[in-house]
């Protein structure tokens, strides 16, 4: 049986640092079964924006360390592509960088009897952020959002 989650946690830690040598930074990772069968789709940034020649050139360098790692015992498909205008907000430093903007929260449990939250972001602290949803302040958990990303403004 393969384990999706563990495959994703591993692939992100293998490739994290890699990538950062390269310029890029890996912004999520993920292992799913789709329509198409098997996928690990690797989502990188860099300053400036990703290209579709930075796409090729992160899938051809992690492919043969994917394939020397023999963490994927069966076919899978690769795909390395731009997080979008919806980037997620995973990491700490996701959060800093978008201090000030309206993001949208999904919470693993609810508080206060809610898991959804939109507003703006005033600060990060301690493993936390603040958000300030109409006139209350919360105190949300990192590690319990399950889902956050920056709200744009057309």
């Amino acid at each position: 049986m393969i384990n999706f989650e563990n495959i994703t946690k591993k692939t992100y830690i293998l490739f994290e640092e890699y990538l950062k040598t390269l310029g890029y930074d890996l912004v999520f990772s993920e292992f799913l079964r789709d329509q198409h069968g098997l996928v690990l789709r690797l989502f990188i940034d860099k300053d400036g924006g990703v290209t579709i020649d930075d796409c090729a050139k992160v899938s051809e360098l992690v492919s043969p360390i994917l394939d020397a790692e023999n963490l994927i015992n069966a076919h899978y498909s690769l795909e390395v592509s731009s997080p979008g205008i919806n980037k997620p907000l995973r990491r700490l430093d996701h959060f800093i960088n978008v201090i000030g903007n309206e993001i949208k929260v999904v919470l693993d449990t609810p508080l206060d009897n809610r898991r959804n939250f939109k507003g703006v972001l005033l600060g990060v602290n301690d493993g936390s952020i603040e958000l300030q949803v109409d006139n209350q302040i919360y105190n949300l958990s990192i590690a319990q959002i399950k889902k956050a990303n920056l709200v744009y403004k057309f």
